[in-house]
């Protein structure tokens, strides 16, 4: 009771609320982060949020955006896979020249397993070749509000020239979640099956996400990130009461430990309008 008494006077005394203590601010170990309402673009957190990163696989989240935003027909079109795009590692959906699936179920593969493979693939069948997507790429990214933001390649394999910030993350992943019903379905799968246009047997394939999996409240999605140059990363989402929130975390040897703990922040923000 006398500790209980001695806590209450220390915190009327220093003129902190109970509400105002629960919503502190929550440390990382981020080189760079940014927390985003997708609802409405207010940054709501953020560390270093302009510094030029390398983004790893959380490029994908561009690709997918840019293809999303091609017609119908051309996602439904089969993909060209060529042995480039085969071949392009570490990680991959499994892909091979003559496998016969569409630019859609593609992209969901890519997404779930990170696949680099898939992601030339997609950029080579709808942009003609890996330069000409990243030229698509960067014209998207203008449009969503990048403002610091090149692109070369569509995976996010380390390159001098390819670079993104955690604002312009977040700005991004924001966009397609708020413009995109397939963006949010793709991003928010622990597992697929990839189907091919052959029927043959489908591809079972698992999250590389574990915020995903984690039991996290509300968790909906994105993205995971990682090279030696990039450090961890991740773009986690995450939804309550139709509220969307989405954290950008770049070189990050904490992030499945930092990405709950500031979102929590911010969903305490929207409870108490601050």
């Amino acid at each position: 009771m006398a500790v209980g008494l001695c806590a209450l006077f220390l915190a009327v005394c220093s003129g902190v609320s109970g509400s105002a203590a629960q919503a502190a601010v929550p440390s990382t170990g981020a080189e760079a982060a940014c927390m985003i309402d997708a609802d409405t673009g207010k940054i709501l957190y953020q560390v270093n949020p302009t510094k030029w990163m390398h983004p790893a696989s959380t490029t994908k989240i561009v690709t997918l955006i840019t293809a999303l935003d091609q017609k119908e027909d051309e996602l439904d079109q089969p993909l060209k896979i060529s042995s480039y795009a085969a071949n392009t590692e570490p990680s991959s959906l499994g892909i091979a020249p003559g496998d016969k699936l569409s630019v859609r179920e593609a992209l969901r593969g890519m997404m779930v397993v990170s696949g680099n493979d898939a992601a030339v693939a997609v950029a080579e069948t709808l942009g003609g070749s890996v330069a000409g997507y990243a030229d698509m790429m960067n014209a998207e990214a203008v449009k969503m509000g990048a403002k610091h933001t090149h692109f070369v390649n569509p995976h996010g394999l380390t390159a001098a020239k390819h670079y993104t910030t955690a604002v312009d993350m977040a700005k991004m992943a924001a966009y397609g979640m708020k413009k995109f019903p397939e963006f949010r379905r793709i991003v928010s799968l622990t597992s697929y099956d990839v189907q091919y246009l052959d029927g043959r047997t489908p591809k079972h394939v698992t999250t590389t996400n574990r915020f995903l999996t984690s039991g996290y409240k509300g968790a909906d999605g994105i993205k995971t990130g990682f090279t030696n140059a990039a450090g961890d990363c991740l773009v986690a989402s995450a939804t309550r009461n139709g509220r969307t929130l989405l954290v950008v975390l770049f070189n990050d040897d904490n992030r499945w430990e930092d990405a709950p703990a500031i979102l929590d922040y911010g969903f305490r923000r929207l409870q108490t309008g601050k």
